[in-house]
């Protein structure tokens, strides 16, 4: 299976990649039907893994990489990495301002974003898919440079972020589904919504390896621009979340589980 995934174009293989995080959404949206309640800590637990995930993803799989590539450039190794980690930044600020979106336990009269007639229940999703973006991104920029040859790149390296990102999007799944039920979603509707918020992820994967893959100069930048895109959403959104209860220390316990957990499996598979 291994020998023939390696065979596949860079765009089939972000698509299966993502959609493997995309099953794991699902399969985390899917305990709705099982859990009535989802307790704050541990929701905040769960928003915490994911931000470490995504902390460790963009420095080991994304920034070191960027940095590296960026020395067969007659240009300073530090430029590609910055300029593509503030654009990516940027890009997710100017998203986060124009997409309608609203977070759970706010009042609709609180939505972010442009104003819109959208219904409550399409604003609480488009929130939580605007997360699943930049990971679907960066998956697809990942396996682009394996494509091109670098040293630096390689498919285990690619394949680890895909896993710690699947990991990460099994919490994120219930973390979407089970409050949706207590916002008097039914349970079927709660695990559409759910696992819906990740069908992004492949096709920002495929967007990724094919600008990678036909512009080779901007690997390091894109690279950069992914870890830029998912640390404004660990920054604005991910962290205060799970940060709600002021004298909890899960979502910090959450944030160190993640990182060590997407750390290992960089460094043990790539």
């Amino acid at each position: 299976m291994t020998t023939w995934f390696s065979t596949q174009s860079p765009l089939l293989q972000a698509f299966l990649a993502t959609l493997f995080t995309w099953g794991m959404t699902a399969l985390g949206a899917a305990l709705v039907f099982f859990l009535r309640e989802i307790k704050q800590n541990f929701l905040n637990g769960m928003l915490g893994f994911a931000s470490g995930v995504m902390i460790a993803a963009s420095y080991w799989s994304l920034l070191a990489p960027a940095i590296e590539m960026s020395e067969q450039f007659d240009i300073p190794n530090w430029l590609p990495a910055t300029t593509g980690f503030l654009l990516g930044g940027g890009f997710l600020w100017l998203v986060d301002k124009t997409l309608p979106h609203l977070h759970f336990g706010r009042n609709t009269d609180e939505a972010e974003g442009l104003p819109t007639s959208w219904r409550r229940i399409v604003l609480l999703v488009s929130a939580i898919t605007l997360h699943n973006v930049p990971e679907g991104l960066a998956i697809g920029v990942a396996f682009g440079a394996v494509s091109v040859g670098l040293p630096s790149a390689t498919l285990a390296g690619a394949i680890a972020l895909a896993i710690g990102i699947g990991i990460q999007n099994f919490p994120e799944g219930t973390a979407v589904s089970v409050p949706l039920r207590r916002e008097g979603i039914s349970r079927p509707m709660a695990f559409f919504y759910g696992q819906l918020s990740a069908v992004v992820e492949p096709v920002a994967a495929v967007v990724g390896a094919f600008a990678v893959t036909l512009m080779r100069p901007i690997l390091p930048y894109a690279l950069a621009f992914a870890a830029g895109a998912m640390i404004y959403v660990v920054a604005e959104e991910l962290i205060p979340e799970a940060k709600q209860d002021r004298h909890s220390d899960i979502g910090t316990i959450g944030v160190m589980l993640g990182f060590a957990v997407m750390m290992t499996l960089d460094v043990a598979l790539g």
